[in-house]
């Protein structure tokens, strides 16, 4: 892989992967007691179970956590900027394993190896997938809150409903064809809920995974754009017309949390998405839908697996000036006792999943997971970051190339398929346009001269 250059950081916005609300605290001793950190972090409900639970760790510290909470695309520009800029305006940063290796590689954010030594946090706990995404040149530079790869969720009821079976395997066309059957508009049920929200964290997410099982690809080996390839054309016009025809309504404006309430609420009868939506999916405080889904790998074509892999994570900017407490909170928010705290104060179902082998050894949430704990881990497992779909690739990452100006490349190429999805331009016509950006991006970066 090429990596990217120091004098090449693309600042700027990108949209989402994931939820709904947010906050955040950590743990540790006494010698920082009067500290005060800042941390930024993305809207999602199992940061707002954190910003719930915080209260443990300043009363155990003495450390006062400020939460600067925000949407994706917000955070991402927001800290970028500040980051980039030496700003120094935050102590930790949320980030993903996309962001990850590009801003260790520009000495953004603080390498994490000495503070996670301490035998008591137990780094060797992380599940190994997970760990290496946030490792940069045999350095561990951000701690995983929790982590995810992608699944098929669907509602048991209406499936039996309709007198269908759901494969142990499923393929795309299997999926479509069960959603033809389901699709039942008339009753406010849609046959299968995918992403058409414009945004590379979005859309792109689910769509990149399809691209990657029916053999296509953005770039080639030699950083020729494959947008327009037959094989990357009849991906993006399988999901357009399954998500057109058997989705849901108002489909290139439903992102994950529109999925997540169509599902929940028994007005989507699938959805192939992030497993972490499971653990709502599974929680009777917040789901209609708890005790009545099941899940199986994400539908292939080409290739044996096909889900993605991410991880919101903890790091610590390089600017703070707080970095001891700032590790007593990030050691305290990803760690062993952490995961307990979260069973046993918001319930079982809502633990972070993804992230420590040791959760899944919890008698506990074994018991309220057992739906979804199994799929979940087998997932993150069978993913091949190096090569997802038919081919090597120069870049790690599934549902991303982990190159700077692929925020701005995937949020453009991201609304021409958004707005195929919304029947504004054909397939044709929006990857047409997104062929001239990715060899826009790959000549303006100079990757084709490596």
């Amino acid at each position: 892989m090429r990596t990217p250059s120091k004098t090449r950081i693309a600042v700027a916005g990108s949209l989402a992967v994931l939820m709904i609300a947010g906050g955040c605290s950590g743990a540790g001793g006494g010698a920082d007691d009067g500290a005060s950190i800042t941390i930024a972090t993305v809207a999602n409900p199992q940061m707002q179970d954190i910003e719930q639970l915080s209260s443990h760790f300043e009363e155990e510290t003495g450390i006062e956590v400020e939460f600067v909470i925000l949407p994706e695309n917000e955070l991402r520009d927001q800290v970028t900027q500040d980051i980039a800029t030496g700003s120094g305006q935050y102590d930790i940063v949320t980030i993903g394993t996309y962001e990850a290796p590009i801003w260790a590689e520009n000495g953004w954010i603080t390498r994490l190896d000495d503070y996670a030594a301490d035998p008591e946090y137990d780094v060797d706990d992380l599940l190994p997938p997970v760990r290496e995404a946030l490792t940069y040149e045999g350095g561990l530079h951000a701690v995983p809150f929790y982590g995810e790869s992608s699944f098929l969720m669907y509602r048991t009821d209406l499936f039996e409903a309709a007198g269908l079976t759901m494969p142990d395997n499923p393929t795309w066309e299997e999926v479509a064809d069960l959603a033809e059957q389901l699709h039942d508009p008339e009753n406010d049920v849609a046959g299968i809920c995918l992403r058409g929200l414009a945004g590379w964290g979005e859309v792109l997410a689910p769509l990149n995974t399809v691209i990657n099982t029916f053999g296509g690809r953005w770039y080639d080996e030699d950083w020729n754009a494959q947008l327009t390839s037959p094989e990357t054309r009849e991906a993006v016009q399988f999901y357009v017309d399954l998500v057109s025809e058997h989705g849901e309504p108002g489909a290139a404006n439903a992102g994950f949390s529109e999925c997540l309430t169509a599902t929940s609420q028994g007005n989507a009868a699938m959805w192939v998405d992030a497993t972490v939506g499971a653990s709502i999916l599974e929680d009777p405080e917040s789901s209609d839908a708890a005790g009545l889904m099941d899940y199986v790998p994400a539908p292939v074509a080409e290739t044996d697996h096909s889900g993605w892999l991410w991880a919101w994570s903890l790091a610590m900017p390089e600017t703070s000036e707080n970095k001891d407490a700032a590790w007593e909170f990030m050691s305290w928010a990803t760690s062993k006792e952490y995961m307990r705290l979260v069973g046993e104060e918001l319930g079982w179902t809502r633990v972070p999943p993804g992230s420590r082998q040791s959760t899944y050894e919890i008698p506990e949430y074994l018991e309220a997971a057992e739906a979804f704990a199994e799929p979940t881990l087998e997932a993150i497992e069978n993913v091949d970051v190096q090569r997802p779909g038919l081919y090597e690739q120069q870049w790690t990452g599934v549902q991303y190339i982990t190159i700077p100006e692929f925020q701005d490349l995937g949020t453009r190429v991201a609304q021409e398929i958004s707005a195929a999805i919304a029947g504004n331009q054909t397939v044709d016509e929006a990857l047409e346009k997104a062929q001239e950006y990715a060899e826009e991006t790959a000549e303006d970066g100079g990757y084709q001269d490596q």
